[in-house]
């Protein structure tokens, strides 16, 4: 394909994306909400669908887990935004004499990761069209066909509505330069995905918001109960094979509890590494030239294990391994079930410790801390730079927002200047509307004098 024929290519998009959302400019709140549910409701009623055809197609996650993703998401997401105002006057604000005014930002570019090809599509969708945009997207190329199921099963849902069917389009033909003309065109950019795809979204010269590294540091505080907290920390580690940038990655405890601690993961399925040889085998199987190796990513415990040389009971969950020091790779992003584990002696060296984790990849992301004292978790807060903290919660499952926490429900989660990201929270819809101010004139507000003022 040449340059021209690859810009008339996404030229196409583009005209289809505008006749749409001007369209739908016109819509009122009950209608835009309407749409927004009804793309949710799509989602959750062929979530056992669309979770096989995402397992067969990237070879990656559990299709169990992925159906109950596919399903939370789109329940926790819908419950987040309804009721939310995003159209016409959306705050009065009687003391500042401000009035704030929602519009749309036009035309949303979304690049979207094969490890979460069916939610990340969905929730960009419900975030865009909740501000009346219009958005592309443009999915992995390994994850293409169940990503375009997804895009077409949503299209259909906006059809029954009598809403313009563009509002929603997908980019059937994957290549960098229909990206990259993609990515230039839009009026914003959401890239989730590898850091290069991130990258390049914030040099298209439009608006952009991606996401960091992901690496959650897990610190468990000594007043913590193994019984709860060690499943807990298993399901995350394991859900979906571990292909979840909230999942987490490192373990960090109480040396003074290590035998409890260790009884707790083994009695849970954890197989534990112990053996130098061993370590060294798993260390070289997850990591190649410094970067995870690519075959791992999103596989099956016994998988690695049989790529380790490892020989494990068929009912293992997770393998845990203790790092050789706070240089050890290992210390990074694992996107497959295998947990490291430090020991701290107090609570000042356990934050260290995941300070030093984070400095080699993930500072900005997420730390998980289960632990009843406030102090310590309001230490670790002021001392570790990520955008979340998830306290006494399964990360996996709970830094992208539940019923459960505040966190705004998404799959998309900005790490701030930390991460090279714009935003330093959840991406929901209003980082999708443009805000009009109104100031009126306040003739009554304070003014202070030259001497209150300065003294």
């Amino acid at each position: 394909m040449e340059t021209k024929d690859y810009k008339d290519y996404i030229n196409a998009f583009f005209q289809r994306a505008q006749k749409a959302q001007q369209e739908f400019e016109t819509y009122n709140q009950e209608q835009v909400d309407a749409v927004v549910k009804a793309i949710a409701k799509t989602v959750y009623d062929h979530a056992e669908e669309l979770a096989k055809l995402a397992v067969d197609e990237t070879q990656m996650g559990v299709y169990e887990d992925k159906v109950i993703k596919n399903r939370m998401k789109a329940k926790i997401i819908w419950n987040s935004l309804k009721g939310k105002k995003s159209v016409g006057i959306i705050n009065r604000n009687e003391e500042t004499g401000i009035t704030e005014i929602a519009k749309p930002m036009g035309i949303v570019a979304a690049i979207t990761p094969m490890t979460n090809p069916i939610v990340t599509p969905m929730s960009n969708a419900m975030f865009a069209l909740k501000g009346r945009n219009a958005i592309i997207i443009t999915p992995h190329h390994r994850s293409a066909d169940s990503s375009k199921r997804t895009v077409d099963l949503m299209r259909k849902a906006l059809s029954e509505l009598g809403a313009p069917q563009d509002l929603i389009q997908i980019v059937d033909q994957q290549s960098r330069e229909n990206t990259k003309n993609l990515i230039e065109t839009a009026d914003i950019v959401i890239a989730t995905g590898g850091m290069g795809m991130v990258k390049a979204a914030y040099s298209s010269g439009k608006p952009a918001l991606g996401v960091g590294a992901g690496n959650v540091q897990c610190i468990i505080d000594e007043d913590a109960d193994f019984e709860t907290v060690v499943p807990m920390i298993i399901t995350g580690r394991a859900f979906d094979n571990g292909i979840l940038c909230s999942a987490e990655q490192s373990v960090i405890a109480p040396e003074s509890k290590k035998d409890a601690l260790m009884a707790a993961f083994k009695a849970n399925k954890a197989y534990v590494i112990t053996d130098s040889g061993e370590r060294e085998q798993l260390r070289n199987t997850l990591f190649q030239f410094g970067s995870m190796n690519k075959d791992v990513i999103g596989q099956s415990i016994q998988s690695i294990a049989q790529l380790t040389g490892l020989s494990i009971a068929d009912d293992t969950k997770i393998i845990l391994v203790q790092a050789e020091d706070e240089k050890d790779i290992l210390g990074k992003e694992k996107m497959c079930p295998v947990l490291t584990l430090y020991f701290y002696q107090d609570f000042q060296e356990a934050v260290d410790i995941a300070r030093s984790n984070l400095s080699m990849e993930g500072k900005g992301h997420s730390v998980s801390i289960h632990s009843h004292n406030m102090a310590h978790i309001e230490y670790a807060a002021k001392e570790l730079s990520v955008s979340r903290f998830v306290i006494n919660q399964c990360s996996a499952t709970s830094a992208g927002g539940s019923f459960y926490n505040g966190f705004a429900p998404t799959n998309t989660l900005g790490c701030g200047s930390w991460g090279g990201n714009s935003i330093s929270e959840n991406l929901d819809y209003k980082h999708l509307i443009n805000v009009s101010r109104i100031g009126y004139y306040m003739p009554n507000n304070p003014v202070p004098s030259e001497e209150e003022l300065w003294k």
